[in-house]
């Protein structure tokens, strides 16, 4: 009995000296994203997915526009920026400053698309006519074959990057006409084009995807010799819709631990395959 009760002693001791103290799992770390309201609904879309695979994940998306994204990118405030539009000299340079490195990555492309109520018989623009028009120079529809009705301009905000590209692209870098009203998201753009027969707005390809049958989607034509080209997935890779672009994701040197997942999972097949189904156009 006394042996017994040793051996039982021994083996208690033997298994408390192993016994450790339990380890807790390391927290979380939250990922921020911030930056295009253009991406919003897609950035959306690819964390909802990456979550469902990664339920321990912790990920926040806002928009506020590509300017604020890059911002918040330079002042440590988020760690991914998504922008519809490549960083300023001026942004480069303010980076630099406060020891940032930024590293851009294309995640997919996409095409800015001039809308207009359903009920305007106007179908398609020349780029001169779409200049004309955002400059103040043309201020009626009849101008460019439509009805006798005033042309309400309607523009994002000057901190979106689909502002910036507009301007850049379609502009020529030349001032939006004063009477242009500026609103500070798509959504607004959709509803107001919707609400407004002689409103005209530019928004993203899958914004108008998204708002078929509440407003019309203009062709654009390169001049007026040339035939007009709808945006599509086929005529934004194709190069054949001129008004497109990359859409970046911007992180503070290269992407590691939860954002190069997530990102790598927005460039892999499944995260592409979301881009074309949110309306945008992959890029790979």
């Amino acid at each position: 009995m006394r042996r017994t009760a040793l051996a039982l002693l021994f083996l208690i001791t033997i298994t408390g000296c192993d016994s450790k103290p339990s380890q807790q799992a390391a927290p979380v770390q939250p990922l921020s994203i911030k930056g295009s309201d253009t991406m919003v609904h897609l950035v959306s879309s690819w964390t909802e997915d990456f979550m469902k695979a990664n339920s321990e994940a912790d990920i926040s998306v806002t928009g506020g526009g590509s300017g604020t994204g890059i911002a918040a990118l330079i002042n440590g405030t988020t760690d991914i920026c998504a922008a519809s539009r490549g960083m300023k000299e001026k942004e480069q340079k303010l980076a630099a400053e406060n020891k940032v490195s930024p590293v851009e990555i294309p995640v997919a492309r996409d095409g800015i698309v001039l809308i207009v109520h359903p009920t305007n018989p106007v179908h398609s623009l020349t780029i001169d006519q779409l200049r004309l028009i955002y400059t103040g120079k043309l201020t009626n529809w009849k101008m460019v074959g439509g009805t006798d009705t005033p042309i309400l301009l309607l523009s994002r905000e000057s901190s979106s990057g689909t502002f910036v590209f507009f301007q850049e692209h379609v502009l020529n870098k030349m001032d939006f006409s004063p009477s242009a009203r500026l609103l500070p998201g798509t959504s607004a753009l959709v509803q107001a084009v919707a609400a407004d027969h002689g409103a005209i707005a530019y928004v993203g390809l899958g914004f108008a995807a998204e708002a078929k049958g509440t407003v019309k989607t203009l062709g654009v034509q390169a001049n007026g010799q040339s035939s007009p080209v709808l945006p599509s997935e086929e005529s934004v890779r194709s190069g054949a819709y001129g008004v497109s672009r990359p859409l970046f994701f911007y992180t503070n040197g290269a992407p590691k631990d939860t954002a190069k997942q997530f990102i790598d999972f927005c460039l892999s097949p499944a995260g592409q395959k979301i881009v074309r189904e949110t309306g945008y156009v992959p890029v790979s």
